[in-house]
């Protein structure tokens, strides 16, 4: 029988308590304090200005802050997304990060940012795999401490979320999901634990049901978030989460958006003693406490953010999070050595730098790969072949060939009109994708909108024009109508239909510097819709009327060059917020390109672009495979330089990769009569591929350098592990340090290895370097009604990923 020891949980620490603001609630009125709980609108909290509240304003933001308004007028730095980030397996550059975060958010006059998004990597079919970190617990958690430490030290509220189990999105709003409690503390719980940890002044709660309850309503936002681990900050709820008044005697402090129809009786719900007010008076304390930290309340000042050269960060992150997955010796590319370099792929030239969803930001401009390249390289001969469609649906328009006809400038005119169908509003814009999610517009009030512009096409020849929306409409150039129609959406998710929906389009014969005008016309039925929102997108589809010719042409691109760089990638039907996916291929064509390219026998490299998995049948058949994720704004310059060498890359896999779906451990994202089962326990990512003794394509962890390391040894030091290792190439590297603990004869199921601890070294030629890595006890505890340490013997190995691990070390616990 198995001797074990108790480990008493970690205390969190408590920046602050609202004691000193008891007075204060003690002169509100009750209807006072039942606004306060709920939002003003879509993006703001209830102001109280005979109190000294200010409205605080909350801000979609895990991989950039948008702000109140969805407007390419107001644009936004557009981050690495969270898989990105988790790529650079980089603590410093979390905090970075958020710091970077926040300057933005103050900018913006955000005082909540929404993020990070710290749900696990259950299965790689998940929708919303991009925004989130990693497959492991402990590699999310440490990230989601630093990106909460670098927002709030700068004065900014952070919200981890989703609280909790909201890991694939099929059935978002209704899914329960059931999951044994080891499971739930040592896997899905750890990242918000640690955030917590690190001081978290909000958490928002999720869609999702767990074990029967709705997370508005759901004991685990009181046991263990506030009872165990001390959390003192703002429960906010997913927009429209709460439900019913049961939230109030949960721990849920703040409805969004508001006013909530939930709460629409709150008031009298307190006077008749359905619902207490001493549980109301927590929510309105704790949100009292959190206008102080961020500054909204009279006497406490805002803290100013550091200066952050946003730009130059997002490239910097780019390159960290962006993982070798092969290479044949022919990256680095030298840049004096080459003379015609064919660049192919429709993500070559529209790079996706984030996905679809509430994570959207505007950036003020992209670098492509396309435009990277060209500079990285500015004696060489660069052609551009598409190659293979990616894109689904309709793209914006060029501003570029957009003349508003109101103003003479670039861009549209959109037109609001009511009941009576008089003009309510108008507004010029710069886009023709455009969203309204809050702002200025009469969204509610109008019954028509209509776009207005003069397009001047670069080039001759048909094309697709179109547009995406929700809604029915008509379009119309040079006045004859050539869409009335209505796109048929798919599913009952309002989200996804809002922000990804679907096209229609008809050919259109256009002639370079040709003027046309082109009318929109939208019609609004709030029945059934996101009230005050509205999506369209006028634009243009790519045309596949050829795909043979497309991959032809690449080819012979291809072979005239001396290398082709061939960018392969998803699109936002694949990934995004509101669907899960359905398989891990590439759409479109791009394998058969990919296939076709190498075939020629220039040395081909091939770029992935995508947020999660995909499978890359032809691996074998490329002189190199690099994985850029969603590498934000500057993805094509953080492209550009790894492949010149000019920066190493930096990044290792924070997902394991597999070689096809069949080979996949954990597939099931779908709910069977609304409940969805984790019925693999503690097995997901990794830990499931090591019991299935399966073989990923490449395994978590993984990522090649331009430089070559040696590993010395690993010894104890204390509680922590010293693992010394020399860089034998001719260049600076970067490497991460990995730790894994093993635990061979356990009284408790256990995973065959998981991750204790990492760190990131980078040394010169010939240097050697020492990490240390933290392990406390807790690393190695498990959940049994309490956190418990096996006393005896447990292996550490420790090296450049799960599956390569040549140090050893035996640590002895209890």
């Amino acid at each position: 029988m198995s001797v074990t020891s108790n480990l008493t949980t970690h205390p969190s620490p408590q920046p602050a308590t609202a004691e000193h603001l008891i007075p204060l609630l003690d002169s509100l009125t009750l209807e006072q304090k039942a606004a306060l709980v709920q939002g003003a609108d879509f993006w703001t909290t209830v102001p109280l200005p005979e109190i000294g509240l200010r409205a605080m304003t909350l801000s979609d933001g895990p991989a950039g802050v948008r702000g109140p308004r969805w407007d390419e007028r107001e644009p936004s730095l557009n981050l690495p997304s969270g898989s990105a980030l988790a790529a650079s397996w980089d603590v410093d550059l979390a905090y970075r990060y958020g710091a970077a975060a926040a300057s933005e958010a103050r900018r913006k006059g955000v005082d909540v940012v929404l993020g990070p998004t710290i749900n696990l990597h259950r299965s790689p079919l998940g929708g919303r795999h991009f925004e989130c970190f990693s497959e492991d617990p402990e590699l999310s958690a440490e990230l989601a401490a630093a990106y909460v430490r670098g927002l709030q030290d700068n004065g900014v509220a952070a919200t981890p979320k989703h609280y909790v189990a909201n890991d694939s999105e099929t059935d978002r709003f209704t899914v329960d999901v059931r999951v044994d409690e080891r499971t739930l503390r040592e896997l899905y719980l750890a990242p918000f634990e640690r955030a917590v940890e690190a001081g978290a002044w909000s958490i928002m709660s999720a869609y999702n049901s767990v074990d029967g309850v709705t997370m508005t309503e759901n004991d685990l936002l009181e046991t263990p978030l506030n009872s165990e681990w001390g959390f003192d900050g703002v429960v906010v709820s997913d927009w429209t989460a709460v439900r019913s008044l049961d939230a109030v005697a949960a721990a849920q402090d703040l409805a969004m958006p508001g006013p909530a129809p939930a709460f629409a009786d709150l008031v009298d719900a307190v006077r008749d003693g359905r619902v207490s007010e001493a549980d109301l008076d927590r929510k309105v304390l704790r949100l009292l406490l959190l206008a102080e930290r961020v500054g909204a309340l009279e006497g406490t000042q805002p803290v100013t953010p550091a200066a952050v050269d946003g730009v130059a960060f997002v490239k910097e992150a780019g390159i960290a999070g962006t993982v070798l997955l092969a290479n044949d010796g022919v990256l680095p590319l030298d840049p004096a050595s080459l003379t015609k370099i064919a660049v192919i792929g429709h993500n070559a030239r529209e790079a996706r730098t984030q996905g679809g969803g509430s994570a959207t930001v505007i950036p003020e401009r992209v670098t492509s790969p396309l435009d990277g390249i060209r500079r990285a390289f500015p004696d060489a001969s660069v052609t551009y072949e598409l190659g293979a469609v990616v894109q689904e649906g309709v793209a914006e328009i060029p501003l570029a060939q957009l003349t508003n006809p109101a103003t003479g400038g670039p861009g549209v005119r959109i037109t609001f009109f009511g009941n009576g169908g008089d003009e309510i509003f108008a507004e010029d814009r710069r886009s023709t994708a455009l969203v309204w999610f809050g702002g200025d517009a009469p969204i509610a009030a109008s019954r028509r909108v209509v776009l207005e512009g003069v397009l001047t096409p670069a080039e001759s020849g048909d094309v697709l024009l179109g547009f995406a929306g929700a809604n029915p409409g008509r379009l119309f150039v040079d006045g004859e109508l050539i869409i009335d129609d209505a796109p048929v959406i798919e599913g009952t998710d309002l989200g996804a239909a809002f922000l990804n929906p679907p096209s229609l389009a008809a050919p259109v014969a256009l002639e370079a510097g040709v003027a046309r005008t082109i009318r929109a016309e939208f019609d609004l039925d709030q029945d059934g819709a996101l009230v005050g929102a509205l999506a369209f997108t006028v634009g243009i589809a790519p045309d596949d009327s050829d795909p043979d010719g497309l991959i032809a042409r690449a080819v012979a691109a291809a072979a005239a060059s001396d290398v082709a760089v061939v960018v392969v990638g998803t699109n936002s039907k694949v990934e995004s917020e509101g669907y899960d996916r359905v398989d891990l291929d590439l759409p479109g064509r791009q394998d058969d390109l990919v296939r076709a390219v190498a075939a020629t026998g220039t040395p081909t490299v091939v770029v992935v672009n995508a947020g999660s998995p995909v499978v890359l049948p032809w691996a074998d058949e490329v002189s190199a495979v690099l994985q850029g994720y969603f590498g934000g704004q500057e993805f094509g310059t953080a492209i550009a330089e790894v492949l010149s060498g000019a920066a190493e890359p930096g990044g290792r896999l924070p997902t394991t990769w597999p070689a096809a779906l069949t080979d996949v451990p954990v597939t099931q994202v779908a709910p069977e009569l609304g409940v969805l089962r984790y019925s693999e326990g503690l097995h997901i990512g990794y830990r499931a591929w090591l019991k299935d003794a399966a073989e990923p394509a490449f395994p978590f962890g993984h990522g090649l350098g331009y430089t070559t390391w040696s590993w010395a040894v690993a010894q104890r030091d204390g509680a922590a592990v010293e693992v010394t290792l020399r860089n034998t190439g001719d260049r600076a590297g970067k490497q991460v340090v990995q730790v894994y603990a093993e635990r061979a004869e356990s009284a408790v199921e256990r995973p065959e290895r998981w991750l204790v601890g990492f760190d990131v070294v980078r040394a010169a030629p010939g240097e050697t370097v020492t990490a240390r890595i933290d392990v406390p006890a807790r690393r190695l505890a498990h959940w049994a009604g309490e956190w418990v340490v096996e006393p005896g013997a447990y292996t550490l190995r420790a090296g450049a990923s799960v599956a390569d691990l040549p140090l050893t070390l035996e640590w002895t616990a209890g």
